[in-house]
């Protein structure tokens, strides 16, 4: 995907996803990884393949660790971002060293904010019309959990 917003946000995920988008975004996974920027973990079941994921973006200056989810919204409310975003956590903990973790959702998606909750990062604050989706400025709340 081109930049990268937060997932909590949805601000980057287009919609309708276009063909070819999914691919070249999974492309840049390796690379990112072995340069220290980026993890993200797929979120798959069994029977289903790929029904979302877990990133942790890194900032090795700051030791800091942006973490963005999604998850179909088939599998919404089952518990899945939150384990996964637990486990992309430790891993990048671990893997990076990192200090403090940090996540921003839109303030319409409060179940999102209840996903960081259950992982221990706690409100930070509110920035005002901080981003545009379509012709809306919105709210995004911050997050953020010293480690």
């Amino acid at each position: 995907m081109p930049g990268w917003v937060s997932q909590a946000t949805g601000l980057n995920i287009p919609h309708p996803y276009p063909d070819g988008v999914a691919e070249a975004w999974i492309a840049t996974h390796l690379s990112d990884f072995l340069a220290g920027k980026r993890v993200t973990y797929a979120i798959t079941l069994p029977e289903v393949g790929v029904i979302g994921d877990a990133t942790l973006r890194v900032t090795a200056r700051h030791r800091t660790g942006e973490l963005g989810y999604w998850v179909g919204f088939d599998y919404w409310g089952r518990g899945y971002a939150t384990e996964a975003a637990r486990a992309v956590m430790e891993f990048g903990a671990e893997r990076f060293a990192l200090e403090k973790i940090k996540a921003r959702h839109m303030i319409e998606n409060p179940a999102s904010g209840r996903v960081l909750e259950k992982l221990g990062l706690v409100k930070e604050g509110v920035l005002l019309g901080d981003v545009v989706k379509g012709d809306r400025r919105l709210d995004i709340v911050m997050y953020g959990l010293l480690l």
